[in-house]
Formats: C-alpha cells, sequence, structure tokens
C-alpha cells in the first residue's frame, strides 16, 4: 500500500521519462517564457550529475562551453517546463559526479563513446504514455462524479430546509398565538 506522499509525487510525474546517466550527452528542450511569448530552447552538454533517479524530483546537472565559459544548468526531469530530454552520446565513465570535468578542456575534456540504441533510448513507448492519459481522464471523470453527487446531496438538503422552514415559521406563531391567549 502506497503512503499519502507516494501518491502525490506519483501523481505529478511524467509518464515517461528517458533513462539519463552521467557521461551522457543531451540535448535538453526547455520552455521559456518572454514576456506573453513562449518558445523551446535547447541546451547541449554533458551530464555532470544525476540526482534522485525514482523520484518526482529527480535533476540532472548539464555542462557545456559557450563562448569559452563553462556554464551549466540543472533540469527537473519531471518539470512541465522540461518538454524533451534526447540522449546523443552515451559515454563510459565510472562516476556519478563528474566534478573533474570542470578542470578539463580540448581534447582532456573528451570521454569515449560507448555503443548504444538512440532509438530505443530517446523514444518513450506511446503506450505507457496513452495508459497514463487514460487513467488521468479516469481520474477527473471519478473527481466529476463526486462533485455532482456531493452538490446534488448539497441541494436536496436545501429544498428539505425551505420546505421545513415555513412550517417551524408556523408552528413557531401558533405557540406565540397560544402564550398571549
Amino acid at each position: 500500500m502506497q503512503s499519502v506522499v507516494q501518491k502525490i509525487s506519483e501523481k505529478y510525474k511524467k509518464p515517461a521519462v528517458v533513462d539519463v546517466r552521467s557521461g551522457d550527452t543531451v540535448k535538453v528542450h526547455q520552455k521559456i517564457r518572454e514576456g506573453n511569448k513562449e518558445r523551446v530552447q535547447v541546451f547541449q552538454g554533458l551530464v555532470i550529475r544525476t540526482d534522485k533517479k525514482g523520484s518526482h524530483t529527480s535533476r540532472i546537472t548539464v555542462r557545456r562551453i559557450a563562448s569559452g565559459v563553462g556554464v551549466e544548468k540543472s533540469f527537473m526531469l519531471h518539470s512541465p517546463l522540461v518538454v524533451k530530454v534526447e540522449v546523443t552520446k552515451r559515454s563510459k565513465v565510472r562516476r556519478n559526479y563528474l566534478s573533474y570535468m570542470r578542470d578539463r578542456t580540448g581534447k582532456a575534456a573528451r570521454l569515449s563513446s560507448v555503443d548504444f540504441d538512440k532509438d530505443k533510448t530517446n523514444n518513450s513507448p506511446d503506450e505507457i504514455i496513452a495508459a497514463h492519459e487514460a487513467k488521468q481522464a479516469e481520474a477527473a471523470a471519478k473527481e466529476a462524479e463526486a462533485a455532482a453527487a456531493k452538490e446534488a446531496k448539497e441541494s436536496e438538503a436545501q429544498t428539505t430546509e425551505a420546505q421545513e422552514a415555513p412550517k417551524e415559521a408556523e408552528a413557531k406563531e401558533a405557540d406565540s398565538k397560544e402564550s398571549k391567549d
């Protein structure tokens, strides 16, 4: 049985997330909002850290060199702002946190690549996404049904109160007349 915290965290998870590891070169497609406009910006670089893989707060830190300056960004994988994560290259590393890559430049910053199936890694199964959407629709329908039933009970209670109110008023008037006499 799941605890309440686990149920809530599952609710906010994306149905299918790409398996990203340290040492991968990735393209992260992120929504950027500028005023009223919204666009998708791509940040390509090396994943130097992965955190909390199974959690809804799982995060990757991506590093790249831009104009001779090292730039690092952290992305929450289950965030609605992260549209897509695409693995372009997978490298052989023996650590989770590649902090030593910050000191390396040029040829020293290269990692030896490993063959992997890009299509299998990057394409999330449509069946998983469809099943997740069906669950969400079913949950929404149940919530709507419960709300409608609650509303019907409340309206029924109000009508019975409205019908009983005049009877109670008449009874009070009769009591007050008898006490006056």
